[in-house]
């Protein structure tokens, strides 16, 4: 069904969003501080608000996408009363502190509020196969959802509106070590075909598969961290540092130096020199957090 949508801030970011909207039938107004962004999305039916006052008065949902936090307040701030049973949807980059500070602001004046994340570049927006990140009321996600499904694929982590900002430093975080330890493999590889070179391209097909077993102990590893109890399964960390031992002599044989396996060496050394070479790879949690605390295992 169509909603009324307002989009505040039209980066390249903001523009995808406005877009997307306006791809899905939905009636968007979209505002931006400098004029002259909105011609393209003017064009395709969107509506041009000529302030943020007339941006926020046309839609019952307001999407938010600007450069930071104190902006959105500069923006919004003078509109406070204004926003009183609307839903704001704030997707600015920022961080816990600054969702939780937004939140509370933006219920002190009536609006429900949800923080948000988008895990991809502009060009995906509008694609379910790239996720939208949420913490916020679950009842106002939901209402708001469908809607929201033309961006991409929203996913609701939690009440709490710093969530979002949290996951998304967590999965950037696994996208650099995994595009980083794939760049470290593809270098390992690039010169062990019988006929030369073997290609990223086809190592990665065969990488891409193998994802699948890293995602297999993935999900047997998260209960254990989850327990505090980690058992090895057949595969303990004394049989991963003998074959990290392959990983490092390779790395050295043929110039691929990212300190990745220098990296996990120690960190399952400092492990079984702690007595756990008979656990599983997920007793390395407690070496990476610096406190080195354990979970408090389940009743």
């Amino acid at each position: 069904m169509s909603t009324k949508v307002t989009v505040l801030g039209l980066g390249e970011m903001g523009t995808a969003l406005a877009g997307a909207f306006v791809a899905a039938g939905h009636r968007t107004t979209v505002w931006n501080r400098t004029r002259g962004k909105a011609d393209a999305l003017s064009a395709r039916g969107a509506m041009e608000a000529a302030s943020a006052a007339e941006a926020v008065a046309a839609s019952p949902l307001i999407v938010v996408c600007l450069s930071a936090y104190d902006v959105v307040h500069t923006v919004l701030g003078p509109l406070s009363g204004d926003l009183a049973g609307r839903t704001l949807v704030n997707l600015t980059s920022g961080s816990p502190v600054h969702a939780r500070e937004t939140a509370a602001w933006a219920e002190s004046g009536g609006a429900r509020y949800l923080d948000g994340v988008i895990m991809t570049t502009a060009s995906g927006i509008g694609s379910q196969d790239f996720l939208q990140l949420y913490g916020g009321p679950q009842d106002t996600f939901e209402d708001n959802r469908k809607t929201l499904a033309a961006m991409g694929n929203p996913i609701h982590l939690g009440t709490d509106p710093a969530l979002s900002s949290v996951y998304d430093t967590a999965l950037l975080g696994l996208m650099w070590s995994t595009l980083t330890g794939w760049l470290h493999t593809a270098a390992l590889i690039g010169a062990e075909g019988p006929g030369g070179n073997v290609t990223a391209t086809a190592y990665t097909e065969v990488a891409d598969r193998w994802l699948d077993t890293v995602r297999f102990f993935m999900t047997t590893y998260a209960p254990q961290i989850d327990a505090g109890e980690y058992p090895a399964g057949g595969f303990p960390l004394d049989l991963h540092h003998r074959t990290m031992d392959i990983l490092t002599h390779a790395s050295e044989l043929r110039g691929a130096d990212s300190g990745m396996p220098e990296l996990f060496n120690n960190l399952v050394e400092r492990a079984i020199a702690a007595g756990h070479g008979n656990d599983s790879y997920a007793r390395l949690i407690e070496f990476v957090r610096k406190d080195g605390r354990t979970a408090t295992p389940r009743p």
